[in-house]
């Protein structure tokens, strides 16, 4: 279209007020381009009036993230390659009606290339930002939004009380030493995990400890800290930093701690001379009681074993850390560095695994030891032998979760009835289930993650539900997309960030319209919905969480039901903001096919995905999940939830009805 319409200097096109105008601008490139970028100036009226340059943008190369952080790309052009370059005008609700012109330069390689803009401002004023209209790829404005970002409490949390060195949580309290490491860890769950009680449940038998290991098999190094300094007391989140110093080494700390008990800690370790050490270590030494269970690091969830040797294999295992604990007291902790990606999951970790932390991993000679002792267990995350250089830098990260989460709500299980097809509301009314959850492939909810386009059926049977005392969730997560997506061909021109790399194949529609880059997911035949991988942290996520604030607000959704997760904590919370958002119930459930097998890494799908736990009202774990051979620990640990502040329901082939009832558990 763009050949036969031949080269043009002038794009022109009408806008409503308050409208978010996308377009695209093609880049047939003559020679090879490289960090192409469009610069825009202000667009003015022959009456005078301007849209600033600030509302105009090219989503290729700018934008936010998903955390809410600067997003910026470079893109190159290949030599008779033609390169789709979306850009969008959001054009202010009180801009006056008029014609309004100016430029956009395409700049690369130090040439340039002017394009004449005309954008004729209507009368009419468009409500939110013209994104009910989304075939006009409106809503290709929700990639950069920064929604339910700020981390306010969600319930049923409190907000976070410092006193001295204590920080106070809901039902949990972390006391930190002078360079920064926990000193403590408690709880406050009873063991029947129903409530908060008084007493102090410790996690730890010693403060947690980096060692500095010498070619003699000492600790030679002697620290002075500087002491804990507060750089952030918020609700939401409490942060801190701390320097030790040694005549060698400097060790800055930076971490922090949010409402739901993640900590979250960066250690930069700096040489201030030239240094070699047998290893480096750090030390989390548990109380025996709070280290009764482990899952994790090759480990099905159950009984600690007596002792672990684990190392480092990122090419096959997607292991970086381990929970360990009681029903009632226990941390997940992983070790990361500074370039730490989130992999893929769901039966294509290996097409995108973890990366080796250069520190922990030190060329696969680190890995971890759990040992009994006396009064404690000792879990020694070790690197091995290492030589630094003056001025390098090494980052020695982790994160901690502190479980529980909060105290297991008996009231939600009992009195929630969970129903998994599309039926009429009649039909299912008389079974006596209270909520329904609405997968994909039906009328309602035709096109996987993408429930936007029968959005009109769904309103009708969310309403009939509603008036009949019933609520209704969708299936909706962000794994793959549906090629049904209005946006597929301006998320293709993306690259890889939103789309997955890959061998393509898949459903042939795909193969003629999407290329050979990406991979191919899950396809329904009977409506040709073929769904394209996610590449994982991107700005897909800003859309979905805009998306749910639209079902929510638009459709009436009473929350969702997760098939695994494709996204991180940061983008959970958000999504329960908006769920929950004007006395809107909110329920989120977790399904998870079980992790550990070799095309997911051997993981665990409770490890996998206890960053989410704080936001989830129930568990279905799951296909594949063996209820019969697997020990009662196991069934504990793994599946139930309990240990978390959770309950949850069992799936694979209906489940064992006499060890689920142990657990309060059904099935579907």
């Amino acid at each position: 279209r763009w050949t036969e319409k031949g080269v043009q200097n002038t794009f022109s096109e009408t806008a409503l007020k308050g409208e978010y105008l996308a377009f695209q601008l093609g880049i047939y490139a003559l020679q090879d381009l490289s960090d192409v970028k469009i610069t825009f100036s202000d667009l003015k009226s022959s009456s005078g009036a301007t849209i600033n340059s600030k509302y105009i943008s090219c989503i290729n190369t700018d934008g936010t993230k998903y955390d809410g952080t600067i997003f910026t790309n470079s893109v190159s052009v290949k030599k008779g390659k033609v390169q789709a370059m979306w850009c969008g005008v959001d054009v202010p609700q009180n801009t006056a009606s008029g014609t309004y012109t100016g430029k956009a330069v395409v700049n690369s390689n130090g040439k340039s290339k002017e394009i004449t803009l005309s954008i004729k401002v209507g009368d009419d004023v468009t409500l939110n930002g013209g994104i009910d209209f989304p075939e006009k790829m409106t809503r290709l404005k929700w990639l950069n939004s920064t929604l339910a970002q700020e981390n306010t409490v969600i319930k049923p949390y409190s907000p976070l009380v410092v006193k001295d060195n204590e920080i106070s949580l809901l039902g949990r309290k972390l006391i930190l030493d002078t360079d920064g490491f926990p000193a403590q860890i408690q709880t406050f769950f009873t063991p029947e995990m129903t409530s908060i009680g008084t007493k102090a449940n410790d996690i730890l038998s010693a403060p947690i400890a980096f060692h500095f290991v010498d070619a003699n098999g000492k600790e030679s190094l002697q620290w002075k800290n500087s002491g804990i300094k507060f750089t952030k007391k918020e609700a939401g989140t409490v942060s801190w930093e701390s320097v030790s110093m040694s005549q060698s080494i400097q060790m800055a700390v930076n971490a922090s701690v949010e409402f739901d008990g993640f900590v979250s800690y960066t250690v930069a370790i700096t040489a201030l001379e030239n240094a070699t050490f047998n290893d480096i270590s750090c030390n989390f030494s548990m109380q025996p009681n709070s280290a009764k269970y482990l899952m994790g690091l090759g480990e099905k969830g159950g009984n600690r074993p007596e002792s672990l040797n684990w190392k480092w294999d990122v090419a096959h295992k997607n292991q970086d850390g381990a929970w360990i604990g009681n029903v009632n007291s226990g941390i997940q902790f992983s070790l990361r560095d500074e370039k730490y990606s989130r992999p893929l999951n769901t039966n294509f970790y290996l097409q995108k695994p973890l990366l080796l932390p250069t520190s922990w991993g030190n060329e696969n000679k680190g890995g971890i030891n759990i040992t009994p002792t006396k009064n404690t267990v000792l879990v020694n995350a070790y690197s091995g032998s290492r030589s630094m250089k003056k001025g390098d830098v090494l980052y020695y990260n982790f994160t901690l979760l502190i479980t529980p989460f909060h105290a297991i709500d008996t009231d939600f299980q009992w009195d929630n009835k969970f129903y998994h097809k599309y039926s009429p509301i009649d039909t299912i009314a008389q079974t006596g289930a209270t909520v329904i959850n609405i997968h994909h492939a039906n009328a309602i909810n035709p096109y996987i993650n993408y429930p936007f386009i029968e959005f009109v059926k769904m309103k009708e049977y969310v309403d009939e539900a509603h008036s009949k005392g019933l609520k209704v969730k969708i299936y909706n997560t962000v794994r793959e997309v549906s090629n049904k997506a209005y946006e597929t061909f301006a998320l293709k021109s993306l690259g890889h960030e939103i789309y997955s790399p890959g061998k393509g194949g898949g459903f042939s529609w795909l193969q003629e319209h999407v290329g050979d880059d990406y991979i191919a997911a899950w396809f329904v035949p009977e409506i040709k919905d073929a769904a394209i991988v996610n590449s994982g942290m991107n700005r897909w996520h800003n859309y979905y969480v805009e998306g749910m604030n639209w079902l929510v607000q638009n459709v009436g959704i009473d929350g969702i039901y997760l098939d695994d997760v494709a996204f991180d904590r940061i983008t959970m919370k958000r999504i329960k903001r908006v769920l929950t958002q004007d006395g809107h119930p909110g329920i989120i459930d977790l399904h998870s096919a079980n992790q550990f097998n070799k095309s997911d890494g051997f993981n665990n799908s409770a490890n996998l995905y206890m960053e989410h736990f704080p936001y989830i009202n129930k568990l279905w774990f799951g296909e594949y999940f063996d209820y019969e051979k697997n020990n009662p620990d196991f069934f504990l640990v793994e599946v139930s939830g309990i240990p978390y502040g959770l309950m949850g329901e069992m799936l694979q082939d209906g489940g064992n009805p006499w060890r689920g009832m142990i657990y309060g558990m059904t099935n579907r």
